[in-house]
């Protein structure tokens, strides 16, 4: 046992939980070298999966199932026969892995088709535009829209020169400053076109780096504003066309889009499970998302992080390893619509929320591992430290603060511990919602030591003898 860490282990503890008595304290301490001790007794089994995960036989798994799911359904959208296929598929995959309590959960999701599509710069020349009309969005009238352009950089500029707006398409040449902030422009960017006006808004496309690649997304409508067509374009046509509007030169642009939102369709979260073999009514669970975008094959977004949460079930179960607690994988639908899947899913299963020990989610890529983002009591980030020690092996140590993840903030804002994936997810954004996310993104090593990380937190935590602190 590593003497310094439990030390400050305590010494965590003690800070996050306010000023306490030396006789607390003491047992604070006690109590947390006993809970290192039983941590430390998991490294000869960690680092069994871990050598299953990477050099044994499941070696590549993850990234060979992920192909061939990948490479037979292709993207799965929201309310789309392709996810309805994916869905049944998953299904009989996960029954024919021999896992328990295989089974639908059914949910009603956003139905969305995005239709027939193109934009053509008229003036002050003849230019075919890249774009991807955004989730939600109104087409245009049959016949098109064709109107000047005001291209703007910022929300601020746009209601400064709100009476030049109107009645054109705004485009909207934002500079990424990271996804949390600039994404506001393509989730609000038509109502506030609209506020001022406009007929249309394109929108950058929200990414550090392109190579004239539009992203898609959803996009949110206000109440009582009028509703426009929306659609993202090219960082190379954004930047371009404010080159044009800073030297004065007239842009028209002619804008074709036939998007169509139909009623809710039917869908399903898909669960599996290893069942706790002494709180089988206690969950770990662990989850990626099976919904995507209708573009690429979305193989990154999320396929990676559903593919190594089904590894990480198998990985525990080929080893015969059962777990005190349940080890539950949910397959989430609807994310990319606002994690409706899931806000389903914990309306249904929050009455059990004490139940609940950890919830994880994989969504940010399955690229070099770090570690684990995590959001939790000091109490619990102090135990969530020493299970990290165990991946050590393979240099995953790390545990930061924050976990992410649409589908899991349910239950982290009701107070359920949560943790996410933290890799190197550096070019992420460069691939996010475009025809680009696909298998060529995936890198199969990269794949066995996220599914190594997913499996040894995810047992070992479900396996202590008591639940993390909340």
């Amino acid at each position: 046992m590593n003497t310094l860490l439990v030390t400050v282990l305590a010494y965590l503890i003690t800070l996050c939980s306010g000023k306490t008595s030396d006789r607390t304290s003491a047992v604070n301490e006690k109590t947390l070298q006993e809970t290192a001790r039983e941590i430390s007794g998991y490294s000869e089994v960690a680092l069994d999966i871990i050598n299953l995960a990477v050099s044994g036989k499941a070696q590549n798994r993850s990234y060979n199932r992920l192909a061939d799911f990948t490479d037979t359904i292709g993207n799965r959208l929201s309310g789309s026969p392709n996810l309805e296929l994916a869905i049944k598929y998953m299904y009989n995959a996960l029954t024919q892995d021999g896992l328990e309590n295989v089974h639908l959960e059914p949910v009603k999701v956003p139905h969305w088709v995005r239709g027939e599509e193109y934009a053509m710069m008229l003036e002050p020349r003849n230019h075919s535009m890249a774009i991807l009309g955004l989730g939600s969005s109104i087409g245009t009238p049959s016949a098109g829209i064709t109107a000047e352009v005001i291209v703007v950089h910022s929300f601020e500029e746009l209601h400064q020169r709100a009476q030049e707006a109107k009645g054109k398409i705004v485009v909207y040449n934002q500079p990424f400053v990271g996804y949390g902030e600039s994404v506001q422009y393509r989730a609000f960017g038509a109502t506030e076109a609209a506020k001022v006006g406009a007929v249309a808004s394109l929108i950058r496309s929200i990414t550090p780096f392109s190579v004239n690649s539009p992203h898609t997304g959803w996009q949110d409508y206000s109440p009582g504003v009028p509703k426009i067509p929306t659609a993202c374009i090219t960082v190379e046509d954004a930047e371009m066309m404010a080159r044009m509007a800073h030297r004065g030169t007239k842009i028209v642009i002619h804008l074709q889009m036939g998007a169509k939102t139909y009623p809710d369709a039917d869908s399903y979260n898909i669960v599996a499970e290893i069942v706790g073999s002494k709180f089988p009514e206690q969950i770990v669970l662990i989850s990626g998302h099976l919904d995507s975008w209708d573009v690429g094959q979305g193989a990154m977004d999320d396929g990676g992080g559903a593919f190594i949460s089904w590894e990480a079930l198998s990985l525990i179960k080929d080893l015969g390893l059962r777990p005190k607690r349940t080890l539950r994988m949910v397959l989430w639908t609807g994310e990319e619509q606002g994690g409706v899947g899931a806000e389903q899913y914990y309306q249904l299963h929050k009455v059990n929320i004490s139940n609940f020990d950890l919830v994880m989610e994989s969504d940010i890529g399955t690229f070099a591992q770090l570690g684990l983002q995590f959001t939790g009591i000091g109490k619990a980030q102090a135990i969530m430290k020493q299970v990290m020690m165990l991946l050590q092996p393979i240099n995953a140590t790390g545990l930061s603060e924050h976990a992410e993840g649409t589908d899991i903030d349910f239950w982290m804002q009701g107070g359920v511990p949560g943790a996410s994936l933290h890799d190197d997810a550096s070019k992420y954004f460069w691939f996010h919602h475009t025809e680009a996310d696909t298998m060529s993104v995936q890198d199969p090593v990269q794949m066995n030591l996220c599914s190594a990380v997913w499996a040894v937190v995810s047992y070992v935590v479900a396996d202590l003898e008591e639940m993390l602190p909340r």
